[in-house]
């Protein structure tokens, strides 16, 4: 069954057009770090490391691919965002501190509203009427 689900997984990305894959690892992220908050509250230090990891992976990956020839100032400015967060990460998982993942939560929820927004209207702009 698991090596269905991965295969499955697998094609879903290959089939995925940039913008739904952006949209999935925001979703990811938001995952992780609600669980990370959570397990931090609950004391659970060791699953709370795995989810902040994984958070910190997605943001680092989001940070690599950002291209500032298509828009520079909003790169730099998101650059800034995922610098800041990357930071905070890190001080929750040495500190064991859910308001350090809370801060994070509350900075990327505009961004993430944002990107669910723009991508099914960029989505429908690009496909041409019928």
């Amino acid at each position: 069954m698991l090596d269905v689900a991965s295969r499955y997984k697998q094609v879903q990305i290959q089939t995925s057009s940039p913008g739904d894959i952006l949209l999935a690892l925001y979703d990811g992220l938001f995952r992780f770090l609600k669980g990370a908050q959570v397990c931090l509250e609950q004391h659970q230090r060791a699953r709370a490391g795995e989810l902040i990891s994984k958070s910190h992976a997605i943001i680092s990956e989001l940070l690599i691919a950002l291209d500032p020839k298509h828009n520079p100032e909003l790169c730099l400015h998101l650059g800034g965002v995922y610098d800041f967060c990357l930071d905070r990460l890190t001080q929750a998982n040495l500190k064991s501190d859910p308001l350090l993942i809370a801060e994070v939560i509350l900075v990327l929820s505009p961004i993430k509203e944002a990107w669910e927004v723009a991508v099914p209207q960029a989505a429908r702009e690009q496909t041409p009427p019928r």
